[in-house]
């Protein structure tokens, strides 16, 4: 039995480490190509009092690219409207959302209401609590340009951490899209290879509105990648680039945070019944079992590879090397989260977010 977990373990160790080396060159940065094609700025903002102010400064203090910044205040219990009311710049547009349709996550309905108010071509949905570089936006109006037959692009920020739980978890976004997505094999198109961060989301105003937009996506809570997904069921391209050198975001500050916060959509992601079991022997085995399993050459040999990928993934994404030391520890909390995303859904437990509750959709 023991060798027999000591194969399972190297070949699940063995597996994100080819993907990685593989994904990285694929997984590039935006390259320094200025464009000038204007650009509407979407901030769907809800009790955001502590962040919207240097969401819009960053914003406004873009360079080489003509902007329109709109942002919609989705019925926030906070001072978000007094401090989005106090800005007086003319490239700047503010106001509320109404009230949130039956069936509709509250992010989406406030994108989907931001993408009516936009003038520009190319629209950007951006989280409040993303941070741009002032290059960002001349920058992505460059990359557009230069690639005519992409509708859909999207950025995954540098993921600023601080407490022990954002630093251990959330370097799976990076970790899951790098040693598992098969790039090598994605021509854009295909929706079964999509992915996307719904924290920074750049789209052509045509082919959003063609592929039905965020109404079509009304009650996904993993709206990024929900989207990225319908965009290519309609035939349209979509693509994936590194953004840790124009954006960073800060998603949560604190344990609770973290937590409520990856659980609350964890179920449109990896805790369905049938992929979770899954995730869980191959993450489990590669990151956890090579380090409680007798010390043997192939053991040596897996934890050797699972630390060289979470090393990796770690240096090129700038997520500090505690989350590498800690890789085992970090992976078994993930999965404990992602069985109590699942079990939870059984047992008819409803997600909430800032107030709202989003009942699991049997058609999601």
């Amino acid at each position: 039995m023991t060798r027999k977990l000591e194969k399972l373990a190297f070949g699940a160790a063995l597996l994100p480490l080819v993907m990685t080396l593989l994904n990285l060159p694929r997984l590039r940065r935006l390259p320094k190509q200025f464009g000038t094609t204007p650009i509407s700025v979407l901030i769907p903002a809800r009790d955001e009092e502590d962040t919207i102010a240097e969401a819009i400064q960053t914003v406004l203090a873009s360079r080489g690219v003509v902007l329109e910044l709109i942002v919609v205040d989705d019925n926030s219990s906070d001072g978000t409207l007094n401090i989005l009311q106090s800005y007086d710049d003319p490239r700047l547009k503010v106001f509320s959302a109404p009230a949130l349709p039956d069936g509709w996550c509250g992010k989406n309905h406030a994108c989907a209401v931001l993408a009516e108010a936009a003038q520009y071509d190319l629209m950007m949905f951006l989280d409040a609590d993303v941070r741009l570089s002032p290059d960002a936006l001349s920058r992505l109006s460059g990359l557009m340009s230069q690639q005519p037959d992409v509708a859909f692009l999207s950025g995954v920020p540098r993921q600023i951490t601080g407490t022990f739980l954002e630093w251990l978890l959330l370097p799976f976004i990076h970790v899951l899209l790098v040693g598992y997505l098969p790039m090598a094999f994605d021509k854009g198109k295909d929706p079964a290879f999509a992915a996307a961060c719904g924290q920074l989301v750049i789209v052509r105003s045509d082919a959003y509105r063609t592929s039905g937009g965020h109404a079509a996506i009304r009650h996904r809570l993993h709206d990024g990648l929900a989207l990225a997904r319908q965009f290519r069921k309609q035939g349209f391209k979509t693509a994936l680039f590194d953004a840790t050198d124009i954006a960073s975001c800060r998603m949560y500050h604190n344990a609770g945070e973290v937590w409520n916060g990856l659980l609350k959509n964890a179920t449109e992601g990896m805790a369905t019944p049938k992929a979770l079991p899954l995730w869980t022997v191959l993450l489990g085995a590669a990151q956890v079992l090579p380090f409680f399993l007798p010390w043997t050459k192939v053991t040596r040999l897996a934890g050797g590879m699972t630390l060289l990928t979470r090393s990796l993934i770690a240096y090129r994404f700038q997520q500090g090397w505690r989350t590498v030391l800690l890789a085992p520890i970090g992976t078994a909390a993930l999965l404990l989260l992602q069985w109590q995303a699942l079990l939870g859904e059984r047992l008819g437990y409803v997600p909430r977010w800032r107030g709202r509750s989003y009942p699991r959709r049997t058609d999601a």
